[in-house]
């Protein structure tokens, strides 16, 4: 692999953090700058973006590694359901039903684009590029294959539940989890990107994305109405009722989970014995239930801006798993995974076009399947933090859908193969 170092220069987790955090500071505080050049620079380049992009290049150079680090696990199972929990809060549940059901379509619509993609792109490698469907047994492709299906159409549970069914080599496996990361997260700055621009982008879909700016305007009206500055009383209640709700779903998990896998095993097709999965319903709940509470007023002390916080860790530390250099690596492989996201994006925007989606609907609905509860949120508040429970309650049905989209997937690779 072409890095600048063989091993991690920075490899304590603690200072790796610091340097994460002082990107994101260096992002926020330019990107509030009224000085002309970045004014101008964050027109063009989401801060968003960013935040994602320059820890992959540290990644990328070999710097710092998002494989020998904890921190994507500890972000993502704590400040993760942390941040929903902070970001539902103040929800206008109603406001979010209100949206009618072309969010659902398009998650529908980018469910079909992979479920079809997957043999089609199989297909035509077959005919250019023989030679990488020539494998046999463990090493056949569309056992790989399958396992990126799995992880498109739900997530991490997913895509371990398609390894266990159809077995593909460990070698295979490893390649195919390389070309799910870089193609998932390419497509995810595209998106990111794409937030940034998103009423140019309706424009040409012709779609009426008024519903979406009126909660955005309802919400940003009900935190100005109870706006006040912090206290310590207020921050600790903030962080107390963030991580009690986490950790109630952790507890939850904890017993839900191995309750399905010993009483309820046929429940796992569901992927209901994921306890990653359990702690975000239960989290999203939590924080559903409490905005009907007086705990709603918290977000008068900065409770959504807290979350956003945790989930712009997060965002730090997905870039950070990214290598951007290893795209080198089975450049067949990435072509294939790179023409079967086509598919998929092509299936959302003929979607889009149909029924006037707004590009809100296209890019959650894509990331609900494809990058499950870790990023739907991430994308959906690329537009506005109020927005981010949309994203994780399409990612739930991700979690459902899963395993049955990509079973049919790899049923179908496996005829055309």
């Amino acid at each position: 692999m072409y890095i600048l170092f063989a091993t991690p220069v920075f490899t304590n987790d603690a200072v790796v953090l610091g340097i994460l955090l002082g990107i994101l500071a260096f992002v926020f505080v330019t990107s509030n700058s009224d000085h002309p050049f970045w004014k101008k620079f964050y027109t063009v380049i989401p801060s968003l973006l960013l935040c994602y992009f320059l820890p992959s290049i540290l990644n990328s150079l070999g710097l710092i590694s998002g494989k020998e680090s904890n921190l994507y696990f500890v972000a993502s199972r704590y400040l993760l359901p942390a941040s929903l929990v902070l970001l539902t809060i103040s929800v206008d549940f109603k406001g979010i039903i209100g949206l009618g059901p072309k969010a659902l379509i398009m998650f529908l619509a980018g469910s079909l684009g992979i479920v079809i993609g997957g043999p089609l792109t199989l297909m035509t490698a077959g005919y250019l590029a023989p030679h990488l469907t020539s494998g046999t047994g463990p090493d056949a492709l569309w056992r790989g294959l399958s396992t990126i299906a799995g992880s498109w159409i739900g997530g991490g549970a997913n895509q371990t539940a398609m390894y266990e069914v159809f077995n593909p080599s460990s070698n295979l496996f490893s390649a195919m989890v390389t070309v799910d990361i870089i193609v998932a997260n390419t497509w995810l700055a595209f998106l990111l990107y794409g937030a940034g621009i998103s009423d140019r982008i309706d424009k040409w879909f012709h779609a009426d994305a008024t519903p979406i700016h009126q909660l955005q305007q309802k919400i940003k009206d009900y935190k100005s109405s109870i706006a006040k500055i912090p206290t310590l009383a207020d921050l600790t209640s903030i962080v107390a009722v963030a991580f009690t709700v986490t950790a109630v779903g952790h507890l939850g998990a904890d017993f839900i989970a191995p309750w399905i896998t010993n009483h309820a095993p046929q429940l796992s097709k569901l992927n209901l014995d994921s306890r990653f999965f359990w702690i975000v319903v239960i989290a999203t709940t939590g924080g559903l239930l409490l905005s009907f509470t007086r705990a709603r007023k918290l977000e008068g002390a900065g409770a959504s801006k807290i979350g956003s916080l945790f989930l712009y860790i997060l965002v730090a530390t997905i870039g950070m798993k990214m290598n951007i250099l290893a795209i080198f690596h089975n450049p067949g492989f990435l072509l294939i995974g790179l023409m079967w996201i086509l598919i998929h994006i092509i299936v959302l925007f003929v979607v889009a076009k149909i029924i006037n989606a707004p590009f809100f609907f296209i890019a959650v609905g894509s990331q609900a399947n494809i990058g499950g509860a870790a990023s739907a949120p991430i994308v959906a508040s690329a537009f506005d933090p109020a927005l981010a429970p949309v994203g994780v309650l399409l990612a739930v049905f991700g979690y459902a859908l899963g395993t049955y989209g990509a079973y049919l997937c790899a049923i179908i690779m496996r005829f055309v193969s």
